[in-house]
């Protein structure tokens, strides 16, 4: 990830959270995860240092390609639509703060959801947090007790012992997810299927929103 090049004054409004390197805001239905089906805004912040080699969005990873907007202006786009969940994605959003972003969307009476890889401190204020681990950049341990749901991406067979080793570490209240990727989909969904009916505790989440051809 190439690292911004700003004036002063705009750094600090980065820093402050007030501007970030947003790539783009759609309103559409969640794919993935425990609110799959559910109508909601989603807000994709560029920059990404993980590296996941089977990214979908690798055209997020580097943020100065991305323009510094407004927070408020963000605020008020996600505000104007009929659902009133926001998703905060990426890209890895905790790279930049996101105290000022949650702040003000909560203001406007909106739930805010963030989907992350945990490899950042933690900030912002959220009604549900998806933690989905990666192995390029595991999470930090501030992540355990904060995710709402484990999101783990199943690549190979080895990914099973892997996922649960993060699920030893978060709240019995957190929601387990497995998740074929997607060019493995039709090798790994069989093991999937047999894992989870013989380990109850896990979910299966698929990327519907493939499948019903929207963003």
């Amino acid at each position: 990830m190439k690292v911004l090049e700003l004036d002063e004054a705009t750094s600090k409004l980065l820093e402050q959270g007030r501007v970030l390197p947003v790539m783009e805001e759609f309103y559409t239905v969640q794919g993935e995860g425990f609110h799959t089906g559910k109508a909601a805004y989603f807000i994709r912040i560029g920059g990404c240092d993980v590296g996941c080699h089977w990214c979908d969005v690798k055209e997020s990873w580097d943020a100065s390609v991305h323009p510094l907007v407004e927070v408020d202006s963000v605020v008020k786009n996600a505000a104007d639509q009929p659902a009133k969940t926001v998703v905060i994605t990426g890209g890895e959003p905790m790279i930049f703060n996101l105290d000022y972003l949650t702040e003000k969307l909560r203001d406007a009476g909106l739930k805010v959801h963030i989907e992350t890889s945990g490899a950042h401190p933690f900030s912002g204020a959220f009604d549900w947090v998806c933690l989905s681990p990666k192995k390029t950049a595991p999470p930090k341990e501030e992540y355990y007790n904060q995710a709402h749901e484990l999101k783990v991406i199943v690549h190979n067979r080895h990914d099973f012992d892997w996922a649960n080793q993060h699920a030893d570490k978060v709240s019995s209240n957190c929601q387990l997810y497995l998740q074929p990727e997607w060019s493995k989909r039709e090798e790994m969904m069989p093991a999937i299927i047999d894992y989870v009916m013989s380990n109850p505790k896990w979910n299966i989440s698929l990327q519907s929103h493939k499948y019903m051809n929207i963003p």
